[in-house]
């Protein structure tokens, strides 16, 4: 692909695709992505090649999101209702409120950051104190980052801005990071953004010096050489963890650099080359989903994608990854009136989790999205008619609505491209095995690493 030094963002195609479905393709994306690469998590490529040869499809019975699935709808309700208000309070409240304040049941597919996390705010421990614990580096963050960039379409850096507030209460540094910039690719791509200037959109939010930009720029230097030079670039082997956060970011943006944005090729490089496979090809399709829109993503893969089970947040269980992009994309003029979501705003069922805690209705038990759509909320005169509607999968697109354009205040893109010279940071570590032995090691105040593979 094309160098992404000082490439400049470009206005939008009169054809661009219209900005819901962009939304929907993000966060359809990201869990056809995580359902794909779920069951090649924490595999080596031969152990992948073994068992199934090349991953081309779904290879479990019921595909379903993970965790990654989940914590981005959990994201994504906090931020559809506080907007650019969000606060690290507002964060911890939910964190409270929908998670550590209820009986979270197995908790099944949480990673380390979130037992990490858990236990500090137990603990009566606040934020930024809560993300002090041994997995504050993982990728928890990145795999519910891709909310922020649709809610900040087009500007990549109110949306790096804002994940690092989420991120405050369960992840530091790198952690942060990669949060960002899978956030800022997102926003960027948005907006009808080449995959070279959703990349160095991502590059421009962080540390140009950090590890996650380093390993970014090694995977998309390469990327044209396909999955097993992206992979040799920047996995640290010899580690037992693979959620490690500038490893997995930069394996999905490698990813999404080699297939050049398209859907397809994406998410399947990223669940092939095994590791954190279901963040990855997350990532990867959250970038190629809000790149090309809903459309591009197969629709038998996107048929398999029913409401969240709540297998890892019970909270969550009934919400919809396209509910969320409703919630999310401006409307004309701005959904959000000053910015800010009123729970007046949010739909009848949202509105419910919010105040009561959880789902207004059962919990469906099919995959398929549910047959009879919820009544339609009465008119006030401060709500848009878009939000009068029902959220159903089937609800017809609104008039397009033109890409914005990126925002041009960005910090400049690094120069070149070249590995950097420094070796990667030792003391980190990456994800693996998540068997009941499994511990998050919460240490407060102290850093360090953790023999064993964990979540996130």
């Amino acid at each position: 692909m094309a160098s992404i030094a000082r490439t400049p963002p470009g206005p939008a195609r009169a054809d661009a695709v219209p900005l819901r479905e962009r939304a929907r393709g993000a966060l359809l994306g990201l869990a056809v992505g995580d359902a794909l690469g779920a069951p090649a998590e924490n595999l080596k490529p031969s152990e992948i090649r073994a068992r199934w040869g090349r991953i081309t499809g779904y290879v479990s019975e019921r595909p379903c999101g993970t965790d990654d699935t989940e914590y981005a709808i959990f994201s994504g309700l906090l931020l559809a209702r506080h907007g650019s208000a969000l606060t690290p309070a507002h964060v911890e409240g939910a964190w409270h409120q929908w998670i550590a304040d209820r009986a979270e049941g197995p908790f099944r597919g949480a990673g380390f950051s979130e037992r990490g996390t858990l236990e500090n705010l137990r603990r009566g421990l606040a934020a930024p104190i809560s993300a002090q614990h041994r997995h504050a580096w993982s990728d928890g963050l990145a795999m519910r980052a891709a909310p922020f960039g649709v809610f900040a379409a087009g500007r990549p850096g109110e949306a790096a801005r804002l994940v690092a507030i989420d991120g405050a209460v369960s992840h530091e540094g790198e952690g942060i990071y990669g949060g960002q910039a899978v956030a800022a690719g997102v926003a960027a791509a948005m907006a009808g953004a080449s995959p070279a200037v959703v990349i160095a959109s991502a590059l421009a939010v962080v540390p140009d010096d950090s590890w996650t930009a380093r390993s970014l720029r090694r995977a998309v230097t390469v990327a044209h050489r396909g999955e097993r030079a992206v992979r040799s670039a920047v996995v640290i082997g010899g580690y037992p963890w693979t959620d490690l956060a500038p490893e997995a970011v930069a394996l999905a943006f490698g990813a999404y650099a080699a297939a050049d944005g398209d859907f397809r090729e994406a998410v399947l490089t990223a669940v092939n080359m095994g590791r954190d496979a279901d963040t990855t090809a997350a990532v990867a399709g959250a970038l190629a989903g809000a790149s090309r829109g809903v459309s591009a993503i197969p629709p038998d893969w996107a048929a398999a994608i029913g409401p969240a089970r709540g297998r890892c947040l019970p909270s969550m269980a009934g919400h919809h990854v396209l509910d969320i992009a409703e919630l999310l994309v401006p409307e004309e003029g701005g959904k959000w009136g000053s910015a800010v979501t009123t729970p007046d705003l949010l739909p009848e069922a949202v509105r419910h989790l919010i105040t009561a805690g959880h789902p207004a209705t059962p919990v469906p038990t099919a995959t398929s999205r549910p047959t009879e759509p919820p009544a339609p909320l009465p008119a006030t005169p401060a709500q848009p008619a878009e939000l009068q509607q029902p959220l159903t999968a089937a609800r017809p697109l609104a008039p397009p609505t033109p890409a914005p354009a990126i925002e041009p205040t960005e910090p400049p893109v690094p120069t070149a491209l070249t590995p950097h010279p420094h070796p990667p940071e030792t003391g980190s570590a990456q994800k693996q095995d998540r068997g009941p032995g499994a511990s998050p090691l919460v240490v407060v105040g102290k850093s360090g690493s953790a023999g064993g593979e964990g979540r996130s």
